[in-house]
């Protein structure tokens, strides 16, 4: 008959294979869209990922967090002026001066005693800027 050639080796040792007898070991994975198909079997584009968004941090995987909104700089130069009972000038948006002592302070307005004058509740959107009392602040 034919001449043929073996398409198995020989006598081949493991030591010569070395991958012979492993396998591939695959961990079971949690979700089901890992081969970038979409909910009705069509491929999607490499560069979409709907898994990559807020909840990451709702796995428990660390994450930037998003900086304050708030950095009490402003509640500490307040604190700083309420405690001093620094006089000072408020400058509100139309032009006019307030000169007196804050009283107390909250998220939207200021209190301003005043010695010569009613005191007043100044909301926080209408003050241009502050600044003490004798100072050389004015712009």
């Amino acid at each position: 008959m034919k001449d043929t050639v073996d398409s198995l080796p020989g006598e081949r040792t493991l030591e010569q294979t070395g991958f012979a007898n492993r396998k591939l070991i695959r961990p079971t994975l949690a979700r089901n869209d890992h081969n970038h198909s979409g909910p009705s079997g069509e491929r999607r584009e490499r560069g979409e990922r709907p898994d990559r968004g807020g909840d990451r941090n709702d796995r428990g995987q660390n994450r930037k967090i998003a900086p304050p909104e708030q950095t009490n700089a402003e509640n500490f130069y307040f604190q700083k002026q309420m405690q001093a009972k620094t006089p000072v000038v408020v400058v509100l948006h139309d032009g006019e001066e307030v000169h007196g002592v804050i009283e107390w302070y909250d998220r939207n307005c200021i209190k301003v005693n005043r010695t010569d004058a009613p005191n007043l509740m100044i909301y926080k959107p209408s003050i241009k800027y502050i600044f003490k009392d004798g100072e050389n602040g004015r712009k």
